[in-house]
C-alpha cells in the first residue's frame, strides 16, 4: 500500500520549481520526491518512458506549483519568524511527503515538530526514510489520524508530547478541498483553543466560478479533473471572505487572508509569470 497519491502529486509540483524555473527560488524543495519510490511514481502517473521523472510544464501539477513553493515558503518563514518570538511547537496537519525535518536543520533543533496524517501514508513515509537512510530529528513526532474519523488531532498531538499550554504554530496547507465543511469547521475549533500566541495557518480553494483569468480556470480544471482521476476529488471551496468568517466564527480574533501577501513577498518580483492563487489565511486569538 503505497502513500496518498495527492501527497505525491504535492512533492512533485515542489520539485517541478527547481526543475522548470529560473532561481531565486521561492522554495527549493527536491527531498520530497525523493521520498517517493517508483512504486507510488507510476501510480501517479509521473515517470517517463525511461523510468525517469518527467518534469512537464504541460502537466497541470507542475503548472500549480506556484500554490504549492508558496504556501509551504509562507508557512516557514512564519514558524522561523514565530520561533524567534519563543514559539517552539510547529503542527503540520496532513503532513503528506513534507520534507521541512528533512531540510531545515537550521530550525529543527530548536522546536517540536508534529507530522499529522493518515496511518497508512505516515507508515510508507517511515518505510522510505529508512530506506533511504535519512535522518529523523530526535524532536518529530509521526502522528496518525484520520481527519474524517472524529477523533481530536490536538488529543493525538498531545499524546506524543504537544504542550495544549503553549503557543504554536498550526499549518494545514493543500487538506481543506479533500475534507467536509464540517471537517474543517472542527480543526479550526480545535486550533482556536490552543494556547493564546498559537497561529493557525490554512489553506483553501476558491469556488471555480470565482475563477476569472482564463489561463488559471483551465489549469483549475484540469486539476480538480485529474485528482478525481486519482480517487481523491475536491468536495469542498470557500470563497475568501467566507473562508475568512469561518476561521472568526470558529473563534480566532485575528484573521489575516495572506495571499496578496504571499504575492507580493515572494512572486512580484518574477518575470515567469508565477503566482499563488490560493486561499491562505493566518488565524490567531488573543489572550
Amino acid at each position: 500500500m503505497g502513500p496518498d497519491l495527492t501527497a505525491v502529486g504535492a512533492a512533485y509540483g515542489r520539485a517541478a520549481h527547481v526543475f522548470l524555473d529560473a532561481p531565486p527560488y521561492v522554495l527549493e524543495d527536491t527531498i520530497s520526491i525523493q521520498f517517493a519510490d517508483e512504486a507510488s511514481l507510476r501510480a501517479a502517473q509521473l515517470l517517463g518512458p525511461d523510468g525517469r521523472l518527467a518534469v512537464s510544464a504541460d502537466d497541470p501539477r507542475a503548472r500549480w506549483r506556484g500554490a504549492f513553493v508558496g504556501r509551504a515558503r509562507y508557512v516557514e518563514d512564519l514558524v522561523s519568524t514565530r520561533l524567534a518570538e519563543g514559539v517552539g511547537q510547529y503542527v503540520i496537519l496532513g503532513a503528506g511527503l513534507d520534507s521541512f525535518a528533512q531540510r531545515r536543520d537550521d530550525l529543527t533543533s530548536r522546536l517540536r515538530i508534529f507530522e499529522v496524517d493518515t496511518p497508512r501514508t505516515q507508515q510508507w513515509k517511515c518505510r522510505r526514510i529508512r530506506e533511504l537512510s535519512m535522518a529523523v530529528p530526535e524532536s518529530l513526532s509521526y502522528v496518525p489520524l484520520d481527519f474524517e474519523s472524529g477523533e481530536s488531532w490536538v488529543e493525538a498531538i498531545s499524546s506524543r508530547g504537544f504542550d495544549a499550554r503553549q503557543p504554536a504554530v498550526i499549518a494545514s496547507t493543500g487538506v481543506a478541498q479533500y475534507i467536509s465543511v464540517d471537517a474543517m469547521v472542527t480543526t479550526m475549533r480545535e486550533a482556536a483553543q490552543l494556547a493564546p500566541g498559537t497561529t493557525f495557518v490554512c489553506t483553501s480553494i476558491v469556488p471555480i466560478e470565482l475563477v476569472t483569468d482564463p489561463d488559471l480556470r483551465e489549469l483549475r480544471g484540469a486539476t480538480e479533473a485529474g485528482a478525481a482521476r486519482r480517487g481523491a476529488p475536491w468536495i469542498s471551496f470557500y470563497a475568501p471572505e467566507e473562508f475568512v468568517a469561518l476561521a472568526r466564527s470558529a473563534g480566532f480574533d485575528d484573521v489575516c487572508y495572506a495571499t496578496p501577501e504571499v504575492n507580493a513577498r515572494y512572486f512580484a518580483s518574477r518575470t515567469d509569470g508565477l503566482r499563488f492563487s490560493e486561499n491562505i489565511i493566518a488565524a490567531a486569538r488573543r489572550a
